[in-house]
């Protein structure tokens, strides 16, 4: 299989490598904050929620930064937003770095949003950029595009198991390894051309490339949103309970002005089905991918937690350059390959939450991987071959709703399932050693007050993990055994959430059977269905 592309333009082979090194940049900072959160742990005192919620800040941004600008990047053109996500990059680099006392949490989550934007501001001229470039195979070559991510968190991973477990190197330096791949990116996408999308060149209008999203769309995006703005409000002096009905407002007021640009445009049923979907897969693949190295490192070892977290990504980055040799030969369509992925990483999740042995580990988890490798690019493959029209808007929406779901509900759920399940655990267990390693702040899901629920204190948790096995006291060992099965009932839990993909892609499936099967479409097919 050649790598080579047929694209439209001459500098299409450098474009698009120029975008797989800035969206690898992004998958070394995330794999590298990941690898850390036990450090933030030891040294702040976080909690499981506390850390999840820093993780959170690392998608979060990423949705405003991908949604501003799929809306503005067929206006201004793509070389505005990679100079401007550059910056962001820089500049989020020089804030975490001097990040510490009683700020450290602040410090760190703005840190992380702005990374994030950044990340965001780059795949709102990465996806439609490639997907422009190769119309003729979109879902081979965003996949090749987005092999990136997992090679980025594998070159993380190593770094920082590399520098963190053997060389000692400070947390603060791990992080700045992805300036690297920025300055790398930086350089690939200096001086060049970049070509106008089909969108661009027929002057399109805003509300014309907004009708398929329509107030639907929209309202599943801005409603990610609102909850976003309530936990951010939240803390301003003079809001506190008022932040979640702003956080509506703010939504609502959002969704009315894509109506009324739109003409009130309800826009597509199954554009709508796929940006719900996409809202799991960001839950199920990002949430799952930030936590993976910190509790598997519970079940088994810091080292084996990094090792299985390498072999998860390798595993991705082979695989996406496959998408169009199992397409021809496997007779699956996009739509076919999503549900089959969704059913092998339900299958994965599952087997994780009852995994005794590494080896039981390594199979597990390489079924997970698999399964997941395609979810992210072959959305955005199928949002742009089926909806042309809205240019960089729908997969810029998409993929903000992926992020924003995997900040707001994918990565914190997850560290408050692990709070949750631990202390409820070791309460059961022994509750004067739980209410002796208590966390201080209770957590929640979603700021739901009938959530609330208490995990372990961070700093006393790592603590235990730290004495070997024989020389632990009875204490510890509760702690540990508590934590280990946590977790695993945190795999069981995110197992569900495949599987309610799966039902949707079965939906999805049969009712392309019904029109005649997928295919992709041009932008005058389009416009004749309305």
């Amino acid at each position: 299989m050649s790598l080579q592309p047929a694209g439209i333009a001459s500098n299409a082979n450098r474009l698009l490598w120029a975008g797989f090194m800035a969206i690898l940049a992004a998958g070394v900072g995330f794999a590298s904050r990941n690898g850390i959160l036990d450090n933030w742990a030891s040294e702040f005192g976080f909690t499981d929620a506390q850390n999840g919620a820093i993780g959170g800040a690392g998608f979060n941004g990423f949705c405003f930064g991908i949604i501003l600008g799929g809306v503005v990047v067929d206006k201004i053109g793509y070389g505005k937003l990679v100079a401007l996500a550059f910056l962001l990059h820089v500049v989020s680099a020089g804030i975490t770095y001097f990040a510490g006392g009683e700020s450290a949490f602040t410090t760190l989550y703005w840190g992380a949003f702005l990374f994030a934007y950044a990340n965001g501001t780059l795949e709102a001229v990465a996806n439609p950029l490639v997907a422009t470039l190769f119309p003729g195979n979109r879902t081979h070559y965003l996949n090749i595009l987005h092999a990136s991510w997992p090679a980025g968190m594998v070159l993380g991973s190593a770094m920082g198991w590399l520098l963190d477990d053997h060389y000692e190197v400070s947390w603060r330096t791990q992080l700045m390894i992805y300036l690297v791949p920025t300055a790398i990116y930086g350089l690939m996408f200096l001086g060049q051309v970049f070509p106008k999308s089909a969108t661009s060149a027929r002057g399109m209008s805003l509300g014309q490339m907004f009708k398929d999203v329509g107030i639907l769309g929209s309202a599943v995006a801005f409603a990610l949103v609102a909850l976003f703005l309530a936990s951010v409000l939240g803390g301003v002096p003079g809001i506190g309970e008022g932040a979640t009905l702003m956080g509506w407002l703010i939504a609502g007021a959002l969704v009315v002005i894509v109506g009324l640009v739109t003409k009130f445009s309800f826009g597509s049923i199954i554009l709508l089905a796929l940006f719900v979907t996409h809202a799991l897969v960001g839950s199920v693949e990002l949430g799952t991918d930030t936590w993976s190295p910190n509790i598997i490192g519970k079940l088994f070892t810091s080292e084996q937690g990094k090792y299985l977290f390498i072999w998860t990504s390798l595993i991705m980055f082979s695989l996406r350059f496959c998408a169009h040799w199992i397409e021809r030969n496997l007779k699956l369509s996009p739509v076919g390959l999503l549900l089959v992925c969704s059913i092998l990483a339900c299958l994965g999740l599952y087997l994780a939450s009852g995994m005794t042995t590494f080896a039981m580990a390594l199979v597990a988890m390489g079924i997970y991987a698999v399964g997941k490798t395609f979810f992210w690019p072959t959305m955005l493959a199928i949002a742009s071959d089926r909806f042309p029209r809205t240019g960089a808007v729908a997969i810029s929406f998409m993929g903000g709703i992926g992020m924003l779901s995997a900040g707001m509900i994918g990565t914190p759920g997850l560290g408050y399932c692990i709070d949750r399940f631990t202390g409820e655990s070791l309460q059961a267990a022994d509750a004067a050693v739980y209410q002796e390693y208590k966390a201080p702040k209770p957590s929640y899901f979603l700021q739901i007050a009938s959530t609330e629920t208490y995990g372990l204190d961070g700093t006393k948790r790592e603590e235990a993990f730290k004495v070997a096995p024989d020389l632990r006291t009875a204490a510890q060992q509760k702690v540990v055994d508590a934590s280990m099965a946590g977790t695993r009932q945190t795999f069981r839990v995110d197992a569900y959430i495949p599987a309610a993909m799966a039902c949707i892609y079965l939906l999805l499936l049969l009712y392309f059977k019904a029109i005649g099967g997928y295919r992709p479409i041009t932008i005058e097919e389009a416009e004749k269905q309305g």
